[in-house]
């Protein structure tokens, strides 16, 4: 597509495409550029940092809640779950959400939890990543090999999160084909591989969500395996 033909399809001259290109977008909104990446079947994302650098993630109150309702829910069908667990493997490196274990199954669940589902792209191919390298974790942390290895991605049980599941059908069905109940059963008999999307709803209006990740965190200095004490039982969120 030229310049030409790329402006006329925005709406736009040649000449402010071409500015675009280049870079020189001082003058420009951001819904003009996203217009322009639309008709290229691409997304604007952007990303706020503070003088101490990006927020933690922790710190949203939503995410926080999220990250207490998914490892409740695991461990309410034996999982024994360990929140934040970092790796370094040749140049890889980041931070497991929660990284779940069933030695009786050989099991493993790798668990990447987002409130807002920004970049796709990134969002997968950091998943894979970390799906991919759970087992070398396991082993050096945990001193077990696992057998198979699930890879979850819990959405807030919201419109907002299906319509853009939906959107992005084409790649996700693909990537993490399972959805509601063969989620479900996987989690309560996990047998072979796994990977799917997981919705849970918002618990945010409850205090036991948030100590839970609280108490996770502070425990997980001590052990790499962590029970943290149950919250209430919760009929919110279930599968």
């Amino acid at each position: 597509m030229t310049q030409r033909q790329l402006g006329g399809a925005c709406g736009l001259s040649q000449g402010a495409i071409s500015k675009l290109e280049a870079g020189r977008i001082d003058h420009t909104t951001i819904e003009t550029v996203r217009i322009v990446l639309s008709r290229l079947n691409a997304e604007l994302s952007l990303q706020i940092f503070w003088r101490e650098g990006i927020i933690d993630r922790l710190l949203d109150e939503r995410h926080a809640a999220l990250v207490g309702q998914t490892a409740h829910q695991l461990r309410r069908f034996g999982w024994v779950v360990a929140p934040e667990v970092s790796y370094s493997e040749y140049g890889e490196r980041g931070s497991i959400d929660l990284l779940g274990s069933r030695p009786a199954f050989g099991a493993l669940v790798v668990v990447e939890v987002k409130t807002d589902l920004i970049s796709l792209e990134a969002t997968l191919r950091k998943l894979d990543e970390k799906a991919r390298l759970a087992p070398r974790v396991a082993r050096e942390r945990l001193g077990w090999q696992a057998s198979s290895v699930g890879c979850v991605l819990v959405l807030l049980d919201e419109s907002t999160a299906r319509r853009r599941v939906a959107r992005h059908a084409v790649v996700l069905d693909q990537a993490l084909p399972a959805r509601g109940r063969a989620v479900s059963r996987w989690i309560r008999q996990p047998a072979g591989s796994l990977a799917g999307i997981w919705f849970l709803s918002d618990t945010t209006s409850g205090n036991w969500a948030r100590v839970s990740v609280s108490q996770m965190r502070e425990r997980s200095c001590e052990s790499p395996v962590l029970t943290p004490k149950l919250p209430p039982s919760s009929t919110r969120g279930d599968i």
